[in-house]
Parts: C-alpha cells; sequence; structure tokens
C-alpha cells in the first residue's frame, strides 16, 4: 500500500542514524536565476545573469554590453534584424530610440508568440542539458547553465532559425493556437 511520494526508504542498523553513508542530501529550496541570452543562425552569443528586475534602462545596459558584443562576434560588420519579445523593457520607447541610435533593426512581431521565437527552443534544450547538474549552490547553477550554453553548436541554432517558415505555416494552420513548436 502506498500513501503518496514518500522518497526512498533507507533500513540502517541501530547506531547509523547519523552516519553520512546512510544520509541523502537535498535541496529544499532551489537556486533559480534569470537569464539573458542572444542566438543567431551562426550560433550563440554573450550570456547575461540578470539581478534584480528589469526596466528599459537595465535591458539597454544588456544590449550595450551582450548583445552588441555578441552581433561583433556573429556578425562582424554585417546587418542583421533583432528579435526581441513584447515585455515592457523591449517594448519602452527609450529601448526603441537605443536601437535606432545603434543603426539596428527590430523584426516586428507579434505578441504572445512563444511558438514562433527560436530561442524558447533553444531553452529549452539548455534546461535538457542541466537535467543530470543538479547544482546545490547559485554558483554551480550559473556555472551548469554556462557549460549547457557553452555546448550549443551553430548547427543546432541554424537548425532552429531553418525551421522559422514551417513554424509559421503551422501557426497560420492552427490559426494562432498552439502549435507542436
Amino acid at each position: 500500500m502506498s500513501f503518496g511520494n514518500q522518497g526512498a526508504r533507507v533500513w540502517r542498523k541501530t547506531g547509523e542514524k547519523d552516519m553520512p553513508k546512510c544520509l541523502k542530501s537535498s535541496v529544499k529550496y532551489p537556486q533559480s536565476v534569470m537569464v539573458w541570452g542572444v542566438m543567431s543562425a551562426a550560433g550563440v552569443g554573450l550570456l547575461c545573469f540578470i539581478k534584480g528586475r528589469v526596466n528599459a534602462a537595465s535591458y539597454q545596459e544588456i544590449l550595450e554590453h551582450f548583445m552588441l558584443p555578441s552581433a561583433e562576434k556573429l556578425y562582424g560588420d554585417e546587418d542583421f534584424v533583432f528579435q526581441h519579445d513584447l515585455t515592457p523593457a523591449p517594448s519602452a520607447k527609450t529601448t526603441g530610440k537605443w536601437f535606432t541610435d545603434h543603426g539596428i533593426t527590430v523584426l516586428n512581431w507579434p505578441a504572445n508568440s512563444p511558438d514562433l521565437n527560436p530561442i524558447e527552443n533553444l531553452w529549452d534544450i539548455v534546461k535538457r542539458k542541466l537535467r543530470d547538474a543538479k547544482p546545490n549552490t547559485l554558483d554551480e547553477l550559473k556555472a551548469a547553465i554556462e557549460a549547457s550554453w557553452a555546448s550549443i553548436t551553430p548547427q543546432q541554432c541554424h537548425r532552429l532559425i531553418a525551421s522559422m517558415p514551417r513554424r509559421i505555416e503551422a501557426v497560420i494552420s492552427a490559426k494562432g493556437f498552439p502549435t507542436k513548436y
């Protein structure tokens, strides 16, 4: 008979209660972090671990210190079109001005469209790679995320970007409802 998930059972002899071999550590309140990253068909760019809330000013700092160097690495002098979500910080007028001042074209993008955003699938790949890491500290978590991110190949990114026509077709066929993407 079972009464829900009671965890693993351990049989031990009298006096073994506090012996290390009879103990299993656990994390009651797992660490979490907010991460910003950028990708293109050429691969991944830099990661930024975010502290606190993101407002327009902090988002523009992220763009300045993480997106611009990533664009340089991934594109060199070539032009590119930037895609971001329509949360408040990226949608702010001052953020739009930042892009204009830097000569960067931003893709006109529908709100609430994660099915069409390939980076969401990339984050799923990163999370799958983290499953076995089991970090116990914030530093271990950050290191595991960085290692997972660094293991993403340009080919994986290219496949995600190349899937865009199929994604768009699927959303149109589903009349805006969720798709397999």
